[in-house]
Order: C-alpha cells, then sequence, then structure tokens
C-alpha cells in the first residue's frame, strides 16, 4: 500500500497520510517523517497526521465507556489480568505529573491513543484528556515537522 501512496497523486498521498494518522497504532512521529519523505508540503503533512490523530482522540474520549467495557471483555477473554509495560509506564508517569505529563509525554512513550484511553482509565475527566492530548498533538506534530524537515534535508534524504 505505502508503494502505491508513494506512486499515487498528491492528494491520494494526503488522504493515505490522515488515514495512517487516524490508526490506532500510527502516531504523528511515524506519520509525519513519512509524509515529508514522500515529498510533500510541510504545512499540509502536519495538518493531516494531527487532524488524523485528533479524531481519533476526539472519538476515544466520547466513547470510552463502550470502548473501556470491550477492552475490558477482551482481556478477560484473552486471560489477560496484569497491567502491559505500556500501562506500567503510563502510570507512573500519570502518579507523578498527571494529566498534563501523561498527554506531554504519551505520544513518545506509549502512543497518543493508548495515553488517552489510560488517562480517562485512570480518572480524568474527559474535557481535561481531549484538551491536553490537542495540546500535546499541536506540540508534537510542529516538532515532527520541523524535526524531519532539518533531519532529513541534513542527510540529503529530501
Amino acid at each position: 500500500m505505502l508503494e502505491w501512496a508513494q506512486n499515487a497523486g498528491e492528494l491520494w498521498q494526503y488522504l493515505v497520510l490522515f488515514l495512517l494518522a487516524f490508526a490506532p497504532w500510527m502516531d504523528v512521529s511515524i506519520v509525519v517523517p513519512l509524509g515529508i519523505v514522500w515529498g510533500l508540503q510541510p504545512f499540509a503533512v502536519g495538518l493531516m497526521a494531527f487532524t488524523g490523530n485528533l479524531i481519533l482522540v476526539l472519538l476515544l474520549g466520547f466513547f470510552f465507556k463502550q470502548f473501556a467495557k470491550w477492552r475490558t471483555a477482551r482481556k478477560l477473554k484473552k486471560g489477560i489480568t496484569t497491567p502491559s509495560k505500556k500501562e506500567t509506564r503510563s502510570r507512573r508517569i500519570w502518579e507523578r505529573y498527571g494529566i498534563p505529563g501523561l498527554a506531554l509525554l504519551g505520544p513518545i512513550l506509549v502512543g497518543t491513543d493508548i495515553a488517552a484511553v489510560l488517562a480517562l482509565t485512570f480518572g480524568s475527566s474527559r474535557r481535561h484528556v481531549i484538551s491536553w492530548m490537542t495540546v500535546s498533538l499541536a506540540v508534537w506534530t510542529v516538532i515532527f515537522v520541523v524535526a524531519s524537515m532539518y533531519g532529513f534535508s541534513f542527510l540529503n534524504i529530501i
């Protein structure tokens, strides 16, 4: 699919970036450098990555109760009773820095979607989680756009 996206028109490439950013396992740390390497406009790449990730965070925030029920049932079905490494790491960040720390460190350490779900699980209000995750996504998107532009330029990749 990625080879197809590289050879497709620019509009399709932006659409693929948006869909990748919307996917739960993808984050701006992957999508932004990918778009920059494809030679797309950095501002538009950042906008697509930010928007895709933000929509996922909003959906998780608004439908958290339904998601939590599904997740709990899935864990029970698989026989998982202990927290994962990501959950344990997130809990430590949460206890030390609260929602701002988890939101700002989450995209690098555990991923934006997991950080949002865990913040809601730990008891944060939906409004605080969505607000902090939006700020965090904006900050990390800008950082990755600038770092990708200058990093790939320095390495003569683009």
